[in-house]
């Protein structure tokens, strides 16, 4: 039973629910010689140690490069995480999805994966996407399916197709600066029960609002909580809505102090000034706009 705050990602016809920490690992930028391999691997490690067990991958990221880090971390340990990995949108179709998933497993050094999401909306029809996911999790080879980067309309035919109900999650970016999911996606997977997965939670990537970290009320309210401003963007990110939490960061961390700093912020509260101060800075949007796309 997790102590930290988690997300419970419901149950399925063939899957009991699952408690998920509110702050996994990331996995994108790692294969690709930015930091040392074995700094990467270690920091994997180390977060599992932390209670971040949930690890974001995807056959995208270096080009299976990063599947192959994370690989290296499950050794021996594959049973202390839980595994995300995604399909190319060209690759989801009724066949091919099957082999970009064998694919991915072997580069996983693993036979399954806890969650297989589509990364993107592409050409190939969702009812022999979700055709696919079936065989696939008839197979073992994955226990649950999802989405990333699905406004709410396309979420709302997936939903409305034979199986789609059984989404588990939708991955899109979500932080301070991007809040356009707050109008219309968000409310629609709260009503419908589907959680979020938050990338780029820390504003780090795709040079979106990357100041954020520097954002003179974010560093004010990090020092007078004593904790640092990527705490407070996490912790934000994370807040719990009525009461109830069903959003998941993934923030990449290659480095041990920067996984330890992301497990802290399991930890953190904002208080109601903090809420408020950063509500002013940072106001959601009022109207519809454009799914924001790393």
């Amino acid at each position: 039973m997790l102590t930290a705050p988690h997300v419970t990602l419901p149950a399925t016809a063939h899957e009991p629910a699952v408690m998920l920490p509110t702050i996994g690992q990331g996995s994108w930028y790692m294969g690709e010689g930015l930091a040392p391999r074995r700094e990467e691997i270690r920091a994997l490690q180390h977060g599992l140690a932390m209670g971040l067990t949930l690890i974001d991958t995807a056959e995208m990221y270096a080009d299976g490069g990063a599947e192959e880090v994370v690989g290296e971390a499950l050794t021996g340990r594959r049973d202390e995480a839980f595994l995300v990995s995604k399909v190319y949108p060209w690759n989801a179709g009724r066949d091919s999805a099957i082999t970009a998933c064998e694919r991915s497993l072997q580069r996983l050094g693993t036979d399954h994966v806890d969650l297989y999401l589509l990364h993107w909306p592409g050409g190939i029809p969702l009812d022999e996407t979700l055709e696919a996911f079936e065989r696939l999790r008839e197979a073992g080879k994955i226990r649950r399916f999802g989405v990333s980067n699905v406004d709410v309309e396309e979420l709302a035919k997936l939903h409305a197709l034979p199986g789609g109900s059984d989404c588990a999650v939708n991955q899109v970016l979500y932080h301070l600066g991007s809040r356009g999911i707050e109008h219309s996606l968000l409310p629609w997977q709260r009503c419908h029960g589907i959680p979020t997965m938050a990338y780029c939670p820390l504003a780090q990537a795709g040079g979106l609002r990357d100041d954020l970290l520097d954002h003179p009320e974010v560093m004010a309210i990090a020092a007078r909580l004593g904790v640092t401003p990527a705490q407070v963007l996490l912790a934000w990110v994370t807040r719990p809505v009525d009461g109830a939490r069903d959003v998941i960061a993934i923030p990449k961390a290659a480095r041990r102090e920067h996984v330890e700093q992301n497990a802290a912020a399991l930890h953190v509260r904002l208080d109601d000034a903090a809420y408020t101060r950063l509500e002013a800075a940072f106001p959601a949007p009022s109207r519809r706009v454009p799914l924001d796309i790393v």
